[in-house]
């Protein structure tokens, strides 16, 4: 008797697979169907005939297979097979692939990945401005990454720095501490903080619901209620602060190609863009400029048609630009400065620091919490040995919902922290021992739901 693999799903005429494939097949994930092979696979499980058998035969092994040979995906993680080299395995990521060494596709791609670190340009020191009372803007949570950037900038670069803060309704207590703390012992910074009307915020938060079974919406909602702040004081520089293993999980996710990564030293490219500037009397972009005003004008006006249509969209993205328009008025004052800027030039350019680079390598997260608590007073949460996503209270809740929903085949999207922790252990920014202890202890992999998301929905229900 012949079935479909775990993890290939049937759907209208092609066969989709759910999980991360062995190199060289690692994007492959998709096997268009003739209408024969649709109508004997519609049949599965069942016995077959030899000429059923033959006009299937490209997919009998692999797509299609004995049932005895159909793979089993764990329940638990206890019963889940563990890359040999980092954290990945197969009941937070069901449907990994391992080679013959053990290894799972993200080691395996080590050597081509190594030069990926962000799809925005790199910069790790800054000039003074001579046109804005701020050298740069960050969006500061009061995690651990947005603390160590705070830091960095200005104690080490000693740079005047704007932290910009959305206050969502989750914000751990210990980063509210954090933030705190920092205004008293970061001379050189000046903190601004935005909240969102409840109503406003409900209404987003109950449609990205519906559509993400999480309520999750940062950075992406903190740009838009910042970007006209950024452009009306002449910021030349926003900074991101995400840690290496959270650009690269871009990659894996098939949502930013290796050329996304080259972009920004890519000349020719960039030539061309300007000469479409220049056609419509708009001045040229500098480094930066123009993932400002890609990432700016997804929120105002919606996802790239074109980035669609290559197999590269970001459903996360987009059910936030889908929830945002349930208030409408909240993206005017965006669209508004979009507009100015790209006429005048006065775009913030959205550029990254290399956390590697500026640890002497390796962005070490026992280390840098140790630094950001001398320097800055963070407060660590409760979990001592998480290091994801240490702002937000019910982070276990949106990683509970992206895991639910990939393990059970409704999203194509791989939960983001289990790429992050998996890529962060394969470059020993921690030890796989301690991020086996926070896979465990602090993130969301569960099959029954965790406690964060009665806490969401309380909110937005009310």
């Amino acid at each position: 008797m012949y079935g479909i693999q775990s993890r290939w799903k049937l759907e209208g005429t092609v066969l989709r697979y759910y999980g991360l494939r062995n190199r060289p097949n690692m994007f492959k994930n998709t096997v268009q169907l003739t209408k024969k092979q649709k109508a004997i696979v519609e049949k599965l499980p069942c016995e077959l005939t030899n000429s059923e058998i033959s006009v299937l035969n490209p997919l009998v092994g692999i797509q299609i297979v004995k049932i005895e040979r159909k793979r089993v995906i764990p329940s638990d993680l206890d019963s889940a097979r563990f890359c040999t080299t980092c954290i990945a395995n197969d009941f937070m990521i069901p449907g990994i692939e391992f080679d013959a060494e053990g290894r799972c596709p993200i080691c395996q791609s080590e050597d081509v990945t190594k030069k990926l670190k962000s799809i925005v340009p790199i910069m790790n020191t800054f000039p003074r401005s001579k046109t804005s009372r701020f050298d740069v803007a960050v969006f500061y949570t009061g995690g651990k990454d947005s603390t160590y950037l705070l830091y960095y900038l200005s104690k080490v670069l000693k740079l005047r720095v704007l932290a910009l803060t959305w206050e969502i309704p989750y914000m751990s207590e210990c980063a509210k501490k954090s933030i705190e703390n920092a205004k008293q012992l970061l001379d050189s910074v000046e903190f601004i903080s935005r909240r969102i009307s409840d109503t406003d915020l409900k209404k987003i938060y109950n449609k990205l619901y519906a559509l993400s079974e999480n309520t999750c919406a940062c950075p992406s909602l903190a740009y838009v209620l910042f970007y006209p702040e950024l452009v009306i004081n002449k910021v030349p520089y926003f900074v991101a602060g995400n840690e290496p293993a959270q650009m690269l999980g871009l990659y894996f996710n098939h949502m930013a190609p290796q050329i996304a990564y080259t972009f920004p030293q890519n000349k020719a490219l960039n030539f061309l863009l300007n000469i479409g500037r220049a056609l419509t009397l708009h001045p040229p972009l500098k480094k930066g400029q123009f993932h400002t005003l890609a990432t700016m004008k997804q929120l105002a006006y919606g996802d790239s048609k074109l980035k669609n249509l290559m197999g590269y969209s970001n459903p996360l993205v987009y059910n936030i630009c889908e929830a945002i328009k349930e208030v409408p008025d909240i993206l005017a004052p965006l669209k508004r400065a979009i507009r100015s800027s790209s006429r005048s030039g006065n775009i913030p350019a959205f550029v990254q620091v290399d956390l590697d680079e500026i640890c002497g390598g390796v962005y070490a997260w026992r280390k840098i919490k140790d630094t950001i608590v001398c320097e800055c007073g963070w407060v660590a949460p409760e979990e001592l040995d998480k290091g994801l996503h240490t702002s937000c209270k019910i982070e276990k809740c949106k990683e509970h919902s992206q895991f639910v929903r990939f393990y059970h085949m409704r999203s194509t999207m791989i939960p983001f922290s289990a790429l992050e922790i998996a890529i962060a252990s394969r470059s020993n920014t921690l030890s796989k021992e301690d991020a086996l202890a926070e896979l465990k202890a602090s993130l969301g992999f569960s099959l029954d739901e965790v406690p964060e998301c009665a806490i969401m929905r309380e909110y937005f229900e009310s």
